[in-house]
């Protein structure tokens, strides 16, 4: 198989195939996971504003 010179053409023929396989996201799922993100990451916004102001006012104390 190492020796055969294979082409573009075969690659996408190829690349073809596998995205028949694929499972795709239900509507439901794609929802569900979107929300999961932008919670995340909602969380994370704010943690790292909590944690960047109390660094500020212990930066403030010290000087």
């Amino acid at each position: 198989m190492a020796s055969e010179k294979k082409g573009p053409v075969t690659f996408l023929k190829s690349v073809g195939q596998e995205m028949k396989r694929v499972t795709w996201p239900t509507q439901k799922e794609l929802t569900r996971y979107t929300l999961v993100v932008l919670a995340t990451l909602a969380f994370m916004v704010a943690f790292f504003y909590v944690v960047d102001l109390g660094i500020s006012e212990l930066v403030q104390l010290l000087l």
